[in-house]
């Protein structure tokens, strides 16, 4: 039962509410929504442009400063190999001042801060500025490697000493003083870096007497001015960054900036000023490139760090590109202002508009509901009248009257009829349920018999057409060796062309029957020598192979038979294979065995994979058998060694691994002896 006349008002205001929110929740809620996703989209792939925009600066830089480092060593060659320098080395007479005089030109020249030659045991031979010490430190890496025949160029971390040793002056320039920065770890205790990063390289010499020497030559990248304008200019032109953005490069010893265009009032560069701590820990600390916001000095920016190691293969600063963050956040959050006006205006002009229709809708469709509830409660008199609209709810409404008569009249009969209608209805249903269950199951059964009585015929008609003209052709031709006796052995080789073309048709009716009856062929297994099936497969990886340096050592050593479906034992095969070639992207050794192996007292044969490729650590080799477990980040479903397991356990076998990281992996296929 309805209860109608509490309610009566409700059912109003909820048609009223309803068509209201037809009218306005795509405006008000789904088109904002939209618009929330798309503009969020959007935010997200600016800023990721924005980070492959700063990579992409990073990048440049980096390359300019391995240009710089490959000049100095080939500025040195060109020295070391001149005619000039060679005549006065001949010559032997390091003190009359040509040779020192060369240097000092070639120093000016090529903008170095040093520039000596110095001998095996660390003493200076000549050099082309005065030098504070006859001897220096000469361990260096690149100045021993030099020294023992091998030139040498990369970035060093002299200390006050060092410098000194070279010239005051050099150490002088090399002190900067730290300016407290906000967000780093600067300490109170240091108030002055001393140490100086240098661009150092040494090229090998031979001197006359047959002594090992080494031309060394450097420059200091501390207050360098010109190295970080170079790096930006070339960077960031005048086109390269949005209106009011500017680019910045920086060089750091440790996390202390000593070359850079950074500002940090007008006037006066960042030089002394350290990076923030999560930089630090981030670029030094942990080796890795920083590619996000930062801030740097005064501002945030859109920043890229990167480590620069040293000749001992240490960490000890970093190489900085970014721009300035404020103007493109000023520009997006313009962009979305923009957006969220231009829905504003269009939702104040289309919402009255909106409510004016819809007020045409709710007067009848609210006449329609009353008379309606009216029925419910009983009275089969009530109808909606006529309604002024003479679209579609109008004629809806005269549609409505005219039923509300025909019920009224058809109400008593229907009445009538109903108790006996059911009933038959009721038969109707079951009859007709009864009759679809047989209908289905004499369809199944057709579709069954027609199937089984095609492939009948085929494999009658195949044994019959083929295998048995065959059996004669195989006997006959048995009768005609016999027949020629001695002189059979003149048509050898045709006999067996006519054995191997007869055994052909036979596997292609094999092939066929297995078609028509693929239950009685599924897991087929055939006895066979584990070399042979390792032959087989390696063509199918053949294709990979040729992509790499990888070369391919086999040990045949097993005798025994085994019996494994050779599709299914190849597919494991292929599988650890291409596994195998994954580890090894710089190429390597693929080591394929087979021997005779026993396994808890059972005879089989042992086949193993071998590679010298990248390893697994002992929580990856816990997983690997794990279905969807993969290792492979952008290529890969994890099912293929799940898949090989269940293969080789269905077979009665066993599939093992070792391995050890950085020392490749072995995978140990082994198999039951065939009986």
């Amino acid at each position: 039962m309805y209860d109608s006349a509490p309610n009566l008002t409700s059912r109003r205001r909820s048609v009223r509410y309803r068509l209201l929110a037809i009218a306005l929740v795509p405006m008000l809620i789904i088109l904002p929504l939209l618009l929330g996703v798309s503009i969020n989209r959007w935010n997200d792939k600016f800023d990721a442009m924005t980070v492959s925009k700063v990579n992409d600066d990073l990048t440049i830089a980096h390359q300019y400063v391995a240009r710089i480092l490959d000049n100095i060593e080939g500025r040195l060659t060109a020295v070391g190999e001149s005619a000039r320098f060679q005549e006065l080395v001949s010559k032997g007479e390091y003190s009359t001042g040509d040779l020192s005089g060369l240097l000092k030109d070639v120093a000016q020249a090529r903008k170095f801060d040093f520039l000596y030659v110095v001998g095996d045991g660390g003493h200076i031979i000549v050099s082309g500025y005065p030098m504070a010490l006859p001897s220096i430190r000469s361990n260096w890496p690149i100045i021993r490697s030099a020294l023992e025949g091998h030139s040498k160029t990369g970035m060093d971390v002299f200390s006050a000493d060092d410098l000194a040793a070279i010239s005051p002056e050099l150490a002088q320039r090399a002190r900067i003083a730290i300016v407290p920065t906000k967000g780093s770890t600067a300490s109170d205790l240091l108030k002055e870096e001393t140490h100086g990063l240098v661009l150092q390289s040494a090229s090998a010499l031979t001197l006359p007497d047959g002594q090992r020497a080494a031309l060394v030559g450097g420059i200091l990248l501390n207050q360098n001015l010109g190295f970080a304008d170079t790096i930006n200019n070339l960077i960031y032109n005048d086109a390269a960054l949005p209106e009011g953005s500017h680019g910045t490069v920086t060089l750091f010893l440790n996390d202390i900036r000593i070359s850079t265009n950074v500002r940090l009032f007008e006037g006066r560069r960042a030089i002394g000023t350290r990076v923030s701590e999560e930089v630090r820990s981030a670029v030094l600390d942990q080796g890795r490139t920083w590619l996000d916001s930062a801030f740097v000095v005064n501002d945030w920016y859109i920043s890229a760090y990167e480590p620069i190691v040293d000749s001992y293969n240490r960490r000890v600063g970093m190489l900085y590109a970014g721009f300035l963050q404020k103007p493109i956040t000023e520009a997006k959050l313009e962009t979305l202002l923009s957006i969220a006006a231009a829905f504003l205006f269009a939702a104040a002009a289309t919402i009255p508009l909106f409510l004016i229709w819809t007020s045409g809708i709710f007067r009848p469709l609210e006449r329609m509901s009353g008379t309606i509830a009216r029925i419910q409660e009983g009275d089969l008199s009530a109808r909606t009248g006529p309604i002024e609209n003479k679209d579609e709810i109008g004629q809806v409404s005269l549609h409505l009257d005219h039923l509300l008569d025909l019920i009224q009249e058809r109400d008593a009969e229907l009445r009538r009829l109903n108790e006996d209608l059911n009933h038959r209805v009721e038969q109707r249903a079951q009859e007709l349920h009864d009759a679809t269950l047989q209908l289905e199951a004499r369809t199944k059964q057709l579709v069954m018999s027609e199937k089984l009585a095609s492939i009948g015929e085929i494999t009658a008609g195949v044994a019959h057409e083929i295998n048995n003209p065959i059996a004669v052709m195989q006997g006959n031709l048995e009768v005609i060796r016999d027949l020629m006796g001695s002189n059979a052995e003149n048509a050898k080789t045709e006999f067996l062309l006519i054995d191997q073309q007869m055994h052909r048709v036979t596997e292609i009716v094999t092939k066929l029957l297995q078609f028509a009856k693929p239950q009685e062929y599924a897991g087929y297994a055939e006895q066979y020598v584990a070399a042979g099936i390792v032959s087989d497969t390696l063509p199918l990886v053949q294709h990979l192979l040729k992509k790499t340096t990888i070369s391919v050592t086999r040990e045949d050593r097993a005798l025994r038979p085994i019996m494994m479906n050779r599709t299914e034992l190849q597919q494991v095969l292929v599988n650890l294979i291409v596994n195998a070639i994954h580890a090894m992207p710089q190429g390597g050794q693929l080591t394929l065995r087979t021997f005779d192996s026993d396994l808890d007292g059972q005879a089989g044969v042992a086949i193993e994979v071998a590679d010298t490729g990248i390893g697994m650590t002992p929580d990856v080799i816990q997983k690997i058998f794990d279905p969807f477990f993969t290792t492979k980040t952008r290529e890969g479903t994890g099912l293929g060694l799940s898949i090989s397991q269940m293969l080789m356990t269905r077979q009665d076998g066993k599939i093992t691994v070792k391995s050890e990281l950085g020392n490749g992996t072995t995978f140990t296929i082994w198999l039951p002896e065939a009986s």
